[in-house]
């Protein structure tokens, strides 16, 4: 069973949300990012979301963008962010999701990239603008080498999308539980419990529900209709304010109110 598969069944069989937790790899550089999985983990985190900069992240909203932008000025590459991976496994185990854009991986070679990152342990991709439909040979690739492939929902997604992402995902399935960019959002989507409810019927993978969700409060809400929820912008948002032991303390209570929120 991956690591992946492992978090998310212990979690199930404790009747435990996932708190999914995203960061920028690189920001402000790799050495961070290395030493910030560990400081997640320890505050609560159940995965790991580590976010490829990319020139054109068109997904994500300005502080996402920012700090892609700062990952990007330090040097920042696919190749490094692997070594990274493999560092942190020196000393644990925590699921690691690669998220990010097509074309540095394109780029990179779909068999050279999935093999590269199952060898450093990176646990599963998500692509946010590589449609299902469109992932045949990603996929193959992905799958020769154990790599778990998330693909996402949102609330415009029609039957049709829902089934083959049904059929081709595996991992868990991340829902989008508003339309546009990244970033934080004053309040939840009154449709949400509807839509949540509607998909979990239809989707055999635990649904990890994000965007938007900015406070413990937030957190705790959307934890109840899904089986996790994934934080982004609000703790990147720390990295833009903070540094040093400033942003470990912040981060620290942010993540452990996140967790407390959902337990």
């Amino acid at each position: 069973m991956s690591r992946l598969a492992h978090r998310l069944k212990e979690l199930g069989n404790n009747r435990q949300k996932a708190l999914v937790t995203f960061i920028t790899a690189g920001d402000p550089d790799l050495a961070v990012t290395e030493e910030m999985i560990h400081l997640l983990e320890a505050a609560g985190a159940d995965i790991i979301e580590l976010g490829v900069p990319f020139s054109d992240p068109m997904a994500d909203g300005p502080t996402i963008q920012l700090s892609s932008e700062r990952a990007l000025a330090a040097g920042t590459t696919l190749s490094a962010i692997l070594e990274t991976v493999r560092a942190v496994r020196t000393s644990s185990n925590i699921p690691i999701i690669l998220m990010g854009y097509l074309n540095p991986v394109h780029a990179y070679g779909y068999e050279r990239f999935c093999r590269d990152a199952a060898t450093v342990g990176v646990d599963g991709v998500l692509l946010v603008d590589m449609p299902p439909e469109e992932s045949t040979e990603f996929l193959a690739a992905a799958n020769s080498h154990g790599l778990n492939v998330i693909f996402l929902l949102t609330p415009t997604s029609d039957a049709s999308r829902v089934a083959t992402v049904d059929r081709l995902g595996n991992g868990f399935v991340y829902y989008v539980t508003v339309t546009g960019v990244t970033g934080e959002r004053q309040e939840v989507s009154g449709t949400l419990a509807d839509e949540l409810a509607n998909v979990r019927k239809k989707i055999r993978l635990p649904v990890m529900a994000g965007f938007g969700i900015s406070t413990a409060e937030q957190a705790a809400s959307v934890a109840a209709l899904a089986d996790g929820v994934v934080v982004g912008s609000a703790i990147v948002k720390l990295f833009q304010q903070h540094s040093g032991k400033k942003l470990h303390d912040e981060l620290k209570r942010f993540v452990r109110s996140l967790k407390q929120a959902i337990s």
